[in-house]
């Protein structure tokens, strides 16, 4: 039996295509455009937290917990969704220092005017992120409001559904000929900050007949770390649907990630401005911006691409200072 779902998402999401994005990155790309599954709660994170807060109404919870960095795109989505439902939203947030920002913008300060609880983090208090969670849960149980826990990124294998029925979107959309016709995309490519989007395209993408391969750009850690958490949340899913699903071919590559976590070089930089002045299409400095960059630096490349654009547009206008001095 399949998991509870909520619907929260504006779905299907358009494939989008442009010459010039083709000619920038060398082969013919096809966007999906998850960056408009909604309004300020936008991104890929949706199609997750529709499963994760099914979960979260069910065990009748109160107040919903979850973590990321400062400007965290799933922080904000699953506060802003949560207050939808009428949940209290209480993030913890990791900063350098532990304090909170002299100023509060894009991601943050959407999380602020939702009245999300903010408790900052150190970046030592967060690689306990899981057992910080689960004690701020039996604190506010003890209170009496009981607290449903999602992890970084939504990236279990409850979240990992909504990645598979991304996929089975992608198909019908396919077979509907909105990319040219019903044929299967040489890989799937996308940012990979947490690895449940990844496992989710990986069983997807293999069980709809989407693409072959899979790759998964990080932008935090590296790739060993990534191959053991999204085979971690593949079995997770599996487990939850009772079943075995056939996979693509999945291969995760680190060398784009940048100087720091939502650090773009100089280069990516003035690639995402590039795209932006080219296509239009505006992609973000934490994800979007370093995968599309990773695509169009690989070599060998898939000749035609799914590119999975997951959002992330508060993280670029809060990054405002670099682009200005970039333009």
């Amino acid at each position: 039996m399949r998991p509870d779902k909520l619907k929260l998402a504006h779905l299907p999401t358009p494939l989008f295509r442009h010459d010039a994005l083709d000619h920038i990155v060398g082969a013919e790309v096809w966007v999906k455009r998850d960056d408009m599954t909604g309004g300020p709660e936008a991104g890929n994170k949706i199609r997750k937290l529709e499963y994760l807060l099914a979960a979260a109404v069910n065990t009748q919870a109160r107040a919903v917990i979850t973590c990321g960095g400062v400007q965290s795109n799933h922080a904000r989505a699953t506060a802003i969704l949560a207050r939808r439902l009428g949940l209290r939203p209480v993030l913890l947030l990791r900063t350098a220092d532990g304090a909170a920002p002299a100023h509060r913008v894009g991601n943050l300060l959407l999380d602020a005017l939702v009245g999300a609880e903010l408790r900052f983090i150190t970046p030592a208090q967060y690689q306990l992120r899981d057992a910080l969670m689960q004690q701020l849960a039996a604190e506010l149980a003890a209170t009496g409001e009981p607290a449903y826990v999602i992890p970084e990124g939504g990236s279990n294998g409850l979240g990992a559904l909504g990645y598979i029925d991304a996929m089975a979107e992608v198909r019908a959309q396919l077979d509907a000929g909105d990319a040219g016709g019903p044929a299967a995309f040489d890989a799937v490519i996308h940012a990979c900050g947490s690895g449940g989007t990844a496992a989710g395209v990986c069983l997807g993408a293999g069980l709809h007949g989407v693409a072959e391969y899979a790759i998964a750009i990080a932008v935090c850690d590296d790739r060993a770390y990534f191959e053991r958490r999204i085979e971690q949340i593949v079995a997770e899913a599996m487990q939850l649907l009772q079943t075995s699903l056939p996979h693509a071919r999945a291969s995760v590559l680190d060398q784009w990630k940048g100087p720091a976590y939502a650090v773009p070089s100089e280069d990516q930089a003035r690639f995402i401005a590039r795209i932006a002045r080219e296509t239009g299409l505006l992609l973000d400095p934490a994800y979007t911006g370093k995968a599309m960059f990773g695509l169009a630096q690989l070599s060998p490349k898939p000749k035609r691409v799914l590119f999975l654009h997951t959002g992330g547009l508060p993280g670029l206008l809060a990054d405002s200072d670099r682009f200005e001095n970039l333009l």
